[in-house]
């Protein structure tokens, strides 16, 4: 057993080469591309994670329209309220022109006259599907024609990540996955929930992330995949589930681990083996070119064969085998049933077949894949078993 406080100092921060000025350019230059294809004239970016993706701007939802137009050729325009501007322009990466709007004046008015003026080749505008609607509905009034969403042309490049990213995001899940060896090393007997989820955005601080999310469950209340309203104190026997995750230059870490805090009953050894073996027949059917529903039909499988479910019925698998990762913690491609998107090189996802017994317990054993040429990649190792739920250290 480890001191909480002593693991939290041996902690430094981590580094990885950030996505540079070429790569936003490449992105917006690709998109541009697709506008053209498809005819169109323009694509809005909200104040959005994909906003960041094309353009490195980091700017925050508001009640006040913020983002870019991007034309089909060109510069893109970026579009502020006026007072903001000072700040904007010591963010901008990517040159571009910026149209300024007056608290009193209509921005989706000053955008419908950006579009009309606008030489770029097409028709109509698809905008950002972050958008709120009410900044959509502006827009297609002011336009006096209905806006579309850009949500196919966005993910078809979001979905396939760059070397770059991929480099982030394995910095960070390394640094989170330390975290979870120090929770599962620090652990103690009436240590509550709290502490230990202080400790884990302590310990991502440390590490030079900015935290994330972090769920922590004792006993019953693994049971749940979204936990309990309050929080729980560690007992003898008591399954453990910690979910954590952390931002490292935009992109996040996303990793869960379940075991038994001291000897398990050979109900908890059953639960937790199907799992795994869920999650491992999921891996082993994320090939490239198979639809994403297959991957998440051969974890359902596996526990279903096991007399769990079917479908979604508890106990059970009562939610999706997993989801995209990138700048956002839940993105495309979705691994669930009905999803007919072929796996291709560059996708993230998680594998996460939880499975859940109300009432009782539950196991989630998390971890995200990378895709390659050749098949699916871990970017970190899968647990080895119950009483050894990480294997030795490699850093």
């Amino acid at each position: 057993m480890t001191d909480l406080s002593r693991a939290l100092s041996e902690f430094h921060p981590v580094t990885a080469p950030g996505i540079t000025d070429a790569d936003l350019q490449l992105r917006l230059n690709g998109l541009q591309a697709r506008m053209r294809r498809e005819g169109l004239k323009a694509v809005w970016l909200d104040a959005s994670s994909s906003l960041t993706y094309y353009t490195g701007l980091s700017l925050g939802l508001s009640e006040r329209i913020h983002g870019a137009l991007v034309p089909a050729s060109g510069p893109l325009t970026y579009v502020t309220p006026t007072f903001e501007e000072p700040k904007l322009q010591t963010l901008i990466r990517i040159p571009g022109e910026i149209a300024m709007w007056e608290e009193d004046e209509s921005p989706f008015a000053l955008m419908a006259a950006r579009m009309a003026a606008s030489d770029a080749p097409g028709a109509g505008l698809a905008i950002d599907p972050a958008t709120p609607f009410v900044f959509a509905d502006g827009l297609s009034r002011a336009m006096g024609a209905p806006v579309r969403s850009a949500q196919p042309m966005i993910v078809a490049q979001r979905q396939v990540k760059s070397a770059a990213e991929i480099a982030i995001i394995q910095t960070a899940m390394d640094a989170s996955l330390s975290v979870q060896r120090a929770v599962h090393a620090g652990l103690r007997p009436g240590i509550s929930t709290t502490e230990v989820a202080d400790f884990v955005n302590a310990a991502h601080v440390a590490l030079g992330l900015k935290p994330l999310f972090v769920a922590v469950q004792f006993g019953e209340a693994t049971a749940y995949p979204h936990g309990v309203p309050d929080p729980q104190v560690l007992a003898e026997g008591d399954m453990v589930l910690v979910d954590l995750g952390g931002i490292l230059r935009g992109y996040r870490s996303d990793i869960t681990r379940s075991y038994v805090f001291g000897a398990p009953t050979p109900r908890q050894r059953t639960l937790w083996a199907l799992e795994r073996a869920a999650q491992q027949a999921a891996f082993e059917a994320a090939r490239p070119g198979a639809p994403c529903a297959e991957v998440d039909a051969a974890a359902r499988g596996v526990l279903t064969a096991a007399g769990f479910g079917p479908g979604y019925r508890v106990p059970g698998l009562p939610h999706r085998t997993g989801h995209g990762l990138g700048l956002d913690i839940h993105e495309e491609p979705f691994i669930v049933s009905g999803n007919a998107t072929p796996l291709e090189a560059g996708m993230c996802f998680s594998i996460e077949p939880m499975l859940c017994v109300y009432g009782e317990c539950g196991v989630r054993l998390e971890d995200i894949v990378y895709m390659t040429e050749t098949g699916p990649r871990w970017f970190s190792t899968p647990a080895r078993s119950l009483e050894d739920p990480f294997g030795p250290a490699t850093c």
